[in-house]
């Protein structure tokens, strides 16, 4: 299985839509997609684990630098 890789721009929008957003747009991509999510909304990465937990999804990375950066596979 091949993996595409993704950047998506969340940057400006706060609590929850990063993650209600983030939800629309992986039901667009195919199991085995890595999705690198850009936000800056410091209840972003709580929420982002959560949300893996929840739909069992591989949590790759969270980095925070100027903005905060998620990675997860679907």
């Amino acid at each position: 299985m091949s993996k595409n890789k993704f950047k998506i721009d969340l940057i400006g929008l706060k609590c929850p839509l990063p993650v209600l957003k983030a939800n629309k747009i992986i039901k667009q991509h195919k199991k085995g997609d890595i999705l690198e999510f850009h936000v800056n909304d410091n209840a972003a990465p709580e929420d982002f684990k959560n949300y893996c937990k929840t739909k069992n999804y591989k949590l790759i990375s969270i980095t925070s630098k100027k903005n905060i950066i998620i990675k997860i596979v679907i």
